[in-house]
């Protein structure tokens, strides 16, 4: 399998693995999963190939997604990837402005889209780009206002069905090579237009290559659920690495189902992002304060005992005494198997997390009771994973183990610096942002700072995100950030305070959360704004700060913050399609009360 490019990866796992189940999707979350075996996948990726010919499409033709996550998305790509031809995937969030700069860059012709909403965009986006001339569409239920221009992904398939052009897609697939551009995906961007970052084949043959090598308890019996969007580089490797270890792909098509998803799957394999653990910790510990003081007690036990056994042994690579082995038996009886089974993870293998920081009380939470959290980093322009923990021996407090074959040291200001095959060539169409990304050396500029220890890297911060007070101190505002989220009464915060004298925060809490704390306290209110005035509430969420921030420095602990209703959203601009904040915005949106927070 090592030496097979992605133009023929779905036909060769079919000769393996047959009618062996490849990807499941559904359209509502009450449909019964539609099973799609490998050699279906392998039908359909020749259909569309063929169809993609007789549409005209070239060699090396940048072809667009704008979808949420679909199986059509997959089979699109490797029909796309036999005909030597580009797939940019958009976020399905994305508004007109936004699909519109990248159709331009990019000079897609042809865009695939999921709903009506995403038909109305791109329909808007073609009526002003010289470029775009066609859209497909995935969901059959979509009505056309463009006829001459539009097309259901269905009539595509019967399309490529009755084609005849097989032997001139076999030629191109012969013809595709590691150099062929794999893929285009625009970085969000906390500032200024997205960059395409240029994905070539080699960059993902190498990333399939080191994460077999890192994930070897990773098989074809596994049954991974594809949660993040597709269009974001974590769970499109994480996709094409299950599919070249033969693993299964459940598809979940909407974020607000995967609690659903999960429990419906019951799967061994899923990426997600360090928010998506924070949230099920916090509903963890929701539960726990609710229970009686003898359960308590049990289940502080049980967790000091996981803690023991987990990461103070087998983390070590130390082998358990019987008694402890005895103790985590009964633990994991009474309250991990329980959890586990409660949340739908009982059979989980790997679940890798990225994305943003991932606090150590979290990750040692989750692991003490058994849950395989692999905690990482990556960026875009690596092809995902720059480094992971190893299955049982990490260090709590780093990023995890350099994957193999990849060069890190650190550079000016503490920054980490890269090179090796996952590292992407450059931006498309931006040769300044290209020349930027890279030092003069030609080693990758990651913009995040850090330190290497004993082969691990330990992140201290964004480099552009780290501000210094008025007063010369440098403060971390991510790591603030990642404390405060992981409070149940704390959907959202920004940290402020460059050039400032103290900190301050911007902070939107969770509103029923707060309701339900009023109730309970007896405070009356007769609106929800009324509510975040209170003196009561703001007591109450600054003892919430204090405790969280005890052990940090007194510089780097918020002074004074401000509650707001609405929370922070891609809609509004303030968040980016990968939920990263865009503190330019929101420090421009909320100008008025960040300044009156530091002129009071």
């Amino acid at each position: 399998m090592e030496k097979v490019h992605f133009s023929q990866l779905v036909f060769a796992q079919a000769k393996k693995y047959g009618n062996k189940v490849a990807l499941c999707s559904r359209e509502e979350l009450n449909d019964p999963w539609y099973k799609l075996s490998w050699n279906e996948f392998a039908n359909q990726v020749s259909a569309i190939s063929k169809a993609f010919f007789d549409l005209g499409v070239v060699e090396h033709q940048r072809v667009g997604q704008f979808s949420q996550n679909k199986a059509e998305n997959l089979i699109v790509d490797f029909a796309l990837f036999a005909n030597r031809a580009t797939v940019v995937p958009m976020y399905a969030t994305s508004t007109v402005s936004q699909v519109e700069f990248i159709v331009n860059d990019a000079e897609i012709e042809i865009i695939f889209v999921g709903d009506q909403q995403q038909y109305n965009i791109a329909l808007e986006v073609m009526e002003n780009s010289k470029f775009l001339k066609k859209i497909i569409v995935f969901d059959k239920n979509v009505v056309f206002a463009d006829l001459d221009h539009s097309m259901y992904f269905s009539s595509l398939l019967a399309l490529g069905e009755k084609s005849t052009k097989h032997f001139e897609v076999q030629q191109r697939q012969n013809e595709a090579n590691k150099t062929d551009l794999c893929c285009i995906l625009y970085t969000s961007g906390t500032t200024g237009n997205p960059k395409g970052v240029m994905l070539p084949h080699s960059c993902f043959k190498e990333a399939m290559l080191t994460n077999t090598m890192r994930l070897t308890n990773m098989s074809e019996r596994d049954v991974s659920v594809a949660f993040l969007p597709l269009s974001h580089v974590f769970e499109r490797t994480w996709c094409y690495l299950c599919l070249f270890r033969g693993a299964t792909i459940y598809i979940n098509q909407r974020p607000t189902e995967i609690q659903q998803t999960i429990k419906d799957v019951r799967p061994s394999l899923m990426c997600a992002v360090p928010r998506f653990w924070e949230k099920v910790y916090a509903g963890v510990q929701e539960n726990l304060s609710n229970f009686s003081p003898l359960m308590l007690g049990i289940v502080t036990w049980a967790i000091a005992t996981g803690k023991k056994y987990n990461i103070d042994y087998l983390r070590l690579g130390k082998n358990p005494r019987l008694l402890l082995e005895l103790k985590y038996a009964i633990a994991d009886k009474l309250i991990f198997g329980k959890v586990k089974r409660t949340l739908g993870i009982e059979n989980a293998n790997i679940l890798p997390t990225a994305g943003a920081k991932l606090s150590d009380e979290i990750t040692t939470f989750f692991r003490s009771i058994g849950v395989p959290i692999l905690y990482g980093y990556g960026l875009t322009e690596s092809t995902a994973t720059v480094t992971c923990f190893e299955s049982d021996t990490f260090e709590i407090g780093t990023v995890g183990t350099i994957m193999p074959n990849l060069q890190v040291k650190i550079g000016e200001e503490n920054e980490i610096l890269l090179k090796g095959k996952i590292i992407f060539p450059g931006y498309y169409n931006n040769k300044e942002a290209t020349k930027a990304a890279f030092t003069e050396d030609g080693w990758f500029k990651t913009g995040d700072a850090g330190y290497i220890k004993n082969n691990q890297i330990v992140l201290t911060d964004r480099i552009k995100d780290l501000f210094k007070t008025s007063n010369g101190k440098y403060v971390a505002p991510q790591e603030i950030e990642t404390r405060l989220g992981m409070d149940k009464y704390i959907e959202q915060v920004a940290v402020i305070g460059d050039e400032r004298n103290y900190v301050t925060a911007i902070i939107a809490p969770s509103i029923p959360a707060l309701e339900d704390y009023a109730i309970k306290n007896k405070i009356s209110y007769d609106n929800v704004d009324e509510l975040l005035k209170l003196p009561a509430i703001n007591d109450f969420i600054q003892s919430r700060i204090t405790d969280l921030q005890k052990d940090m420095a007194n510089y780097e602990q918020i002074k004074r913050f401000t509650l707001i209703q609405k929370s922070f959203s891609i809609d509004s601009g303030e968040l980016t399609n990968t939920l990263k904040m865009r503190r330019a915005v929101i420090m421009q949106k909320h100008k008025v009360l960040i300044d009156e927070m530091y002129a009071r």
